[in-house]
């Protein structure tokens, strides 16, 4: 059976951090299985959260001790993978009979990455892939994955791949994931503004893939109680914008705006290859005589030890 249901799941994360995040997740669950989504994605850095605003005390030469504060407990909220979260989010899985894609802000050593995890109902935790780009400051708290988190996750609800927020406008990375043989584009983000749709159908028109973006959808800064610079006082920090697309770029469902929910849509898989048929990247519409992308999957390490 190729037709199904997919779905965005657009909350935020809660500002008295992962544990009341993970407990507002969890109470999705029947709703997921009333839905019968085969796939749900979530937003980016949902487990962790996303400090829109926040400078963490941090100046062109020098940082002040009230960041690196800001910055421990920003570190102590992220989580380990695999983990007690994990652990959680596997059981969700399974018991929904979903595939669940999360953006997490992941704890490794001492530095932290932006990640998105793959749960499958049978595997659990089975794939992670690391934001190889973060965006402006965020380089400031989170380090650059490498080439080896780089996966597509055969599921039942097809061969899943994606990027992470403006990670979807590296074209290289794109060819990449097209190269994989992606079937459904999946894309958290907390990117909030009108152009984002317009990046979400490209990428669909261009992969001829389906692609579900969650984003995250946080209240004003009046209402959460801090002071964000240069922001309306009482506009929503991220209002939201998740969408799901089909291998035409034609919109499913959504934009959602300004409420959290399940965004849905059935699809059918038999889709990809009627698109295809006058566009494929990768294939029939290459010219590898004239381009050629190498990429490196190695793990990378600053330290090797050789004996």
């Amino acid at each position: 059976m190729t037709a199904f249901t997919i779905s965005a799941l657009q909350i935020g994360s809660h500002p008295e951090g992962k544990a009341r995040t993970l407990e507002h997740i969890l109470s999705f669950e029947e709703q997921i299985i009333a839905s019968q989504s085969k796939l749900v994605v979530m937003p980016e850095a949902l487990l962790g959260g996303y400090p829109k605003g926040e400078t963490f005390g941090t100046y062109l030469g020098y940082r002040i001790d009230e960041g690196r504060e800001t910055f421990a407990a920003y570190f102590d909220n992220a989580v380990t993978v695999p983990g007690e979260e994990t652990d959680a989010l596997a059981g969700l899985s399974a018991r929904t009979k979903a595939v669940i894609v999360i953006g997490v802000i992941e704890r490794s050593g001492s530095t932290l990455y932006c990640t998105s995890l793959y749960f499958t109902p049978e595997k659990g935790l089975e794939a992670k892939h690391r934001k190889l780009m973060p965006t402006g400051t965020e380089r400031l708290i989170w380090g650059q994955g490498d080439g080896s988190t780089l996966p597509v996750v055969e599921s039942h609800a097809g061969r899943l791949g994606g990027a992470i927020c403006w990670e979807n406008h590296m074209p290289l990375l794109r060819a990449a994931m097209y190269a994989k043989g992606v079937d459904i584009w999946c894309a958290p983000t907390v990117d909030e503004r009108d152009i984002w749709q317009s990046s979400m159908r490209h990428i669909g028109h261009e992969g001829r893939c389906f692609v579900v973006s969650a984003c995250q959808i946080q209240p004003s800064p009046e209402v959460l109680g801090i002071d964000v610079p240069h922001w309306d006082n009482q506009r929503r920090l991220i209002r939201g914008g998740s969408i799901i697309v089909d291998p035409m770029g034609n919109v499913l469902a959504g934009p959602l705006q300004d409420k959290e929910g399940l965004l849905s849509a059935l699809i059918d898989l038999a889709d990809i290859s009627k698109a295809r048929y006058d566009l494929d990247v990768c294939g029939h519409y290459s010219r590898p005589d004239i381009f050629e992308l190498t990429v490196d999957e190695r793990p990378k390490s600053g330290v090797v030890f050789q004996k």
